[in-house]
């Protein structure tokens, strides 16, 4: 496995508590732009604002363009995030479970998603990750674009999910979830496709690669292990989701872990949680995207 490029391992320790330090509390008041959430982000801002103060350049010796690129180490570069789910689904059920066409099979137009014991819902996790994951990847000068605008909407259709990601041309596209198994399950794992004879088999091997690169970065960030119930080294390849199998796009899912499992559960009702998670996932973007 490739090791993380240098600004990536400098804004993590930019950011020990979003790296490695303790989350606290378990508080689901913090917004995407609370305090917690913005220090987060804007710190690696402020440091790289500074390398390019006037005169910094000729300071340190680099360049305006090198000091440029140090500041946006992803500018030019477009990422597609999908928030699994949508906070109205359930209002809905007829438009949701709609069938819809993913080349190998008809399934739903989308799902309510699950939710922890007590009641935190999946859309509202994946949603919360998603905002803050694209502030983290846009201070880094990345193009992000979301599959929908807010968590009180229903869909889109996963059919639409994966026609955004294509629209945009998008480098590299996510989509962010989290599982409902047994109590006792755990640990999270990665999501790519399988060729099928369809639109996402050139991208089969980059989409590959994204994913080991996520997988490093969200258990150094995270620490959460690989799953105990699915898939190998928390890598699962699968041929049914529309989302993957309609991707001409670079892309995969991210089953962050299992709400089910209380301990997981407390770990993602904490904003400052949420805020590793989002933190790992920009990293590991981030190392695909530059390799």
């Amino acid at each position: 496995m490739r090791a993380l490029p240098a600004t990536v391992l400098a804004a993590c320790g930019l950011i020990a508590t979003a790296c490695g330090g303790a989350a606290g509390g378990t508080s689901t008041g913090a917004a995407p732009g609370s305090a917690t959430a913005g220090q987060a982000v804007q710190q690696p801002q402020a440091a790289s604002s500074s390398a390019a103060a006037p005169g910094a350049a000729a300071e340190t010796g680099t360049t305006p363009a090198a000091a440029k690129a140090a500041a946006a180490p992803l500018s030019g570069k477009v990422v597609v995030i999908d928030p699994g789910h949508n906070g109205a689904n359930y209002r809905n059920p007829k438009a949701v479970n709609r069938k819809v066409n993913v080349l190998t099979q008809w399934k739903p137009c989308d799902t309510t998603g699950t939710s922890t014991d007590s009641g935190y819902s999946e859309a509202a996790f994946t949603w919360d990750v998603s905002t803050r994951l694209a502030k983290i990847l846009k201070s880094r000068g990345a193009q992000v674009k979301l599959t929908r605008s807010d968590n009180n909407g229903v869909g889109p259709c996963i059919t639409e999910r994966a026609a955004i990601g294509n629209k945009a041309k998008a480098d590299a596209a996510i989509s962010v979830h989290a599982d409902g198994s047994g109590p006792a399950d755990r640990g999270f794992h990665v999501i790519m496709p399988k060729k099928i004879n369809g639109p996402v088999d050139p991208v089969v091997d980059d989409s590959r690669e994204l994913g080991l690169a996520v997988r490093a970065a969200f258990r150094k960030g995270t620490g959460l292990p690989y799953s105990t119930y699915i898939g190998s080294k928390a890598l699962s390849f699968r041929d049914d989701l529309g989302g993957l199998n309609l991707s001409t796009v670079p892309k995969i899912f991210i089953e962050c872990g299992n709400m089910r499992n209380a301990a997981e559960a407390a770990k993602f009702r904490d904003p400052a949680f949420r805020q590793r998670i989002a933190l790992a996932l920009a990293n590991g973007m981030q190392h695909y995207l530059q390799a």
